[in-house]
């Protein structure tokens, strides 16, 4: 800001002044100018400098507010109306809030209020063009604090011209202290109604309705995971992402490498982005228009706009963090000029739901069906993004319109097409909240996680599916996808403190196969992943054979090819979308354990599985049993899946080089030979993945009879072993694990199978070689762990629902053998 326009609106004390500009206030002045424009000033005064870019503009201050109350003799009125508010009584808050807004809005502006906002306006308009265009926000004097957000209480105006239009949006930003959320709010959080005021910013719009906006958090928003920054993205202006009115593309970053020099994008996620926020020229105000099939199949931002705004948010997370003394994730808007091609920062403020967490309690929810197996659950009636990890249970009330909330009742499960802050009132009420529409940083997805209740969001067509009086149970504990399930299904809750867990000599690492899962996971005590299947990322989120891609012209099956073009769409190169989405996977559940080791398993379908991905049938051979046949290794340099296996490899030099996470060991399955695990060393090497450069390891699976008896050769060709108990087990004993009329003899605690484990530990602790086990057999049987652990094993990786009880046994064997 100009020093003439300083001087003009800098009075000689900051309390008494009527405006004061946003670099004249900083952290410090929330109570003068409101949390939204305090954090402004405090950006473009110290975060300028850094490169951040912060639109500028001025506030109407806290005093102002109180001298337009006072001089109109409007706060007796107001107590009066409030003396027998009851916010449990909807209708009784509704007749409230109405009467207390129109109070405010039938009141004018003193003259030297009215003249103060005029003037400033017009020097923004000295600095632009005449009738700059600004966006007015409300700024509550108690908003942003570390346990209350006050999110979208008040009201906000976009594409405000002209003096008249400034004042009248100011005027209903004063108005909007009383609306119905908010007075809602404030009395559930226990603040007084007349001892907070409502401050107004007037900032330059960023021309984001020809480009893109959006939200995002420095910090993991259902599982409170520190590293990870979390960014949303639509086109045109932000109300829509905020409001919950599209569904967004969705970004995740990892910080640690990316402050590093890396560039780990280790997700993204592509949005539906129905609808654009624009200017609505006619009306001088905004409008939503549809968005084309083509913006909708594409991602809103490139990698490198995604990078910027990440490192944009370490360094805001970083200085609030400083400047508090504790640690404070942030929860900042942003937006991409479509004139200036530049990003800009619009609002940050501390998020307010994770950073208040307990983390000594690790609690979580699980379904209870029968064997724990998925195949016992029914299939969900909808499914959108799940908010937060809980489950809960109740009957659906679908309310399509704010003016019906009065008929829900504690208890149920609202079911509408989005939330906005005339809901709040009933959704504190709620046992869960499902909405049609909304990403991850919405407005339902925001006050359902600060009021602790589980929601999904963007679901599509849940209004149509569920029904009034229904019962059902909305899961979010099964990772990224939230699902509803008709009727009552039986779940429980577990709560483990974390407190004086035991550290053990034995490592305790964790098997973990679905990415989405991996932040919740890493909460889990532990000391790496000792089995990252990528046979869930292919078969999941890939679901295409390799090959199919590579040979896309090829194929032959027109159905097939039709299926992998609508899924590859994104690529021209499909074989691309391999490499993508397995290093996404990967990077996933790398960035979750970093820097503790994650193994990575290569793939290890048997030609009858990966017959079954699209496009395999074509490129698999039909065996007689292809569990002893074409699996693991042997394919890996062989002319039929070669190429196959150099996307692979692309992938893990991606995961490490260019994301930074170098705690990926890769392993390699069922290898037969120490000279076959050469050969594939040899073609890994080929595609960037040379042992021994950037303290590159490789592990081997230890599944086979032939890895225990040459276990010394083996350790001349591998870094370390993972025993596969399940492999191991019925090769030992010579029977077909699938096969139930052998099963009962299947039993990795047979003496046999322990003198093989016994052997393996052995020749590994004569070679200087890690080695672990990744089996199921520690998981289901106490006993076998405390075997491995007298046999001196390196670590023992489990399935994530057994880590700490095996954990508290490992620690009384160890304890004993003292």
């Amino acid at each position: 800001m100009t020093t003439v326009i300083k001087e003009t609106f800098l009075s000689t004390s900051k309390e008494r002044s009527l405006i004061l500009w946003f670099d004249e206030v900083g952290i410090a002045d929330i109570t003068l100018v409101g949390g939204k424009n305090a954090s402004l000033g405090e950006m473009i005064q110290q975060l300028m400098p850094k490169g951040i870019k912060v639109p500028i503009g001025f506030a109407t201050t806290a005093y102002a507010y109180r001298y337009f109350i006072q001089s109109a003799g409007l706060e007796a009125k107001l107590r009066k109306l409030f003396a027998d508010l009851d916010v449990e009584n909807i209708k009784n808050l509704q007749e409230r809030g109405k009467k207390a807004r129109s109070l405010i809005l039938e009141t004018p502006f003193p003259p030297q209020l009215r003249d103060a906002i005029a003037k400033a306006y017009q020097s923004l308009c000295e600095l632009y063009n005449p009738n700059t265009d600004v966006a007015v926000r409300s700024s509550a004097t108690a908003e942003d604090l570390p346990d209350a957000s006050f999110a979208g209480q008040q009201e906000t105006y976009l594409n405000v011209t002209g003096v008249e239009g400034v004042l009248a949006a100011c005027h209903q930003c004063f108005a909007s202290l009383f609306t119905d959320r908010a007075i809602s709010y404030r009395h559930i959080k226990g603040f007084d109604h007349f001892s907070i005021a409502l401050a107004v910013g007037v900032q330059k719009m960023v021309r984001s309705d020809l480009a893109s906006s959006g939200v995002m958090f420095s910090i993991e928003t259902e599982t409170g995971f520190k590293d990870a920054a979390l960014i949303t993205a639509a086109y045109g202006l932000g109300e829509n992402v905020v409001q919950g009115t599209v569904n967004p593309d969705e970004y995740y970053v990892f910080k640690p490498t990316l402050k590093a020099g890396f560039r780990p994008i280790i997700d993204k996620k592509l949005g539906s982005k129905e609808l654009k926020m624009v200017y609505d020229n006619s009306s001088k105000s905004t409008k939503n228009v549809a968005v084309t099939s083509e913006e909708k199949s594409k991602f809103v931002l490139c990698d490198d706009d995604i990078l910027q705004l990440a490192r944009w948010a370490c360094l805001i997370e970083d200085y609030y963090s400083h400047i508090n003394g504790t640690y404070t994730p942030m929860d900042i808007e942003w937006a991409k000029d479509g004139i200036t091609e530049e990003l800009f920062v619009v609002q940050a403020r501390p998020e307010t739901v994770q950073s208040q967490r307990k983390q000594n309690v690790l609690r979580s929810y699980r379904l209870l069906v029968e064997d724990t197996k998925r195949e016992n659950i029914p299939a969900p009636l909808v499914t959108g993004r799940a908010v937060g990890s809980a489950i809960s249970q109740g009957k659906v009330r679908v309310i399509l319109e704010a003016d019906k909330i009065e008929q829900f009742q504690p208890g149920e499960v609202l079911v509408t097409e989005r939330t906005d802050p005339d809901w709040e009132p009933i959704m504190k009420k709620a046992s869960a909240i499902i909405t049609n529409s909304g990403g991850r940083t919405c407005h339902a997805a925001i006050i359902a996680r600060e009021l602790g209740v589980p929601a999904i969001v963007g679901c599509g067509n849940a209004t149509e599916i569920l029904k009034t009086g229904q019962e059902v149970t909305v899961s979010c504990a099964e990772g990224e996808e939230g699902r509803v399930y008709a009727g009552l299904l039986p779940f429980d809750v577990q709560e483990v403190p974390l407190e004086d867990l035991p550290r053990t000599r034995t490592q305790i690492l964790m098997n973990v196969g679905n990415p989405q899962e991996a932040f919740n996971l890493s909460a889990i005590p532990n000391d790496g992943v000792g089995l990252a299947r990528t046979e869930f990322i292919i078969a999941n989120q890939i679901q295409t054979h390799p090959m199919a891609l590579i040979h896309y012209d090829q194929l032959k099956d027109k159905f097939v090819k039709g299926k992998i073009a609508e899924i590859t769409a994104l690529y021209d190169d499909k074989p691309q979308y391999f490499v993508d989405k397995l290093a996404q996977g990967i990077g996933r559940i790398a960035a979750a354990f970093y820097p503790k080791p994650v193994i990575v398993r290569m793939s290890d379908f048997k030609s009858n599985e990966y017959a079954n991905l699209l496009g395999g049938k074509q490129f698999e051979p039909d065996e007689e049993n292809p569990m002893l046949g074409w699996r693991g290794a042997a394919r890996y340099y062989d002319e039929g899946y070669r190429q196959a296996f150099a996307l692979e490899c692309k992938a893990i030099k991606r995961v490490r080089d260019e994301m930074g996470l170098t705690n990926v060991i890769p392993m390699i399955p069922f290898c037969r030979t120490p000279d076959e695990g050469r050969l594939v060393l040899a073609e890994m090497a080929k595609n960037g993945l040379k042992q021994g450069e950037k303290n590159l390891q490789v592990y081997v699976m230890c599944e086979l009879p032939n890895n225990v008896i040459m276990a010394e050769e083996f350790a001349e060709v591998f870094d370390g072993f993972s025993i596969g108990s399940n492999d191991l087990t019925q090769l030992t004993l010579g029977l077909d694990r699938d096969s139930a009329l052998v099963a009962r003899l299947f039993d990795e605690r047979s003496q046999g199978v322990k003198r093989m484990v016994k052997m393996a530990i052995a020749a590994a602790k004569k070679h200087h070689r890690k080695i672990g086990i990744c089996g199921q057999a520690p998981s289901d049987y106490p006993e076998f762990a405390r075997f491995l652990v007298e046999q001196g094993i390196d670590s023992i990786s489990l399935n994530p629902d057994s880590v700490l009880k095996t954990m508290l046994e490992v620690a009384k064997v160890e304890q004993q053998a003292k």
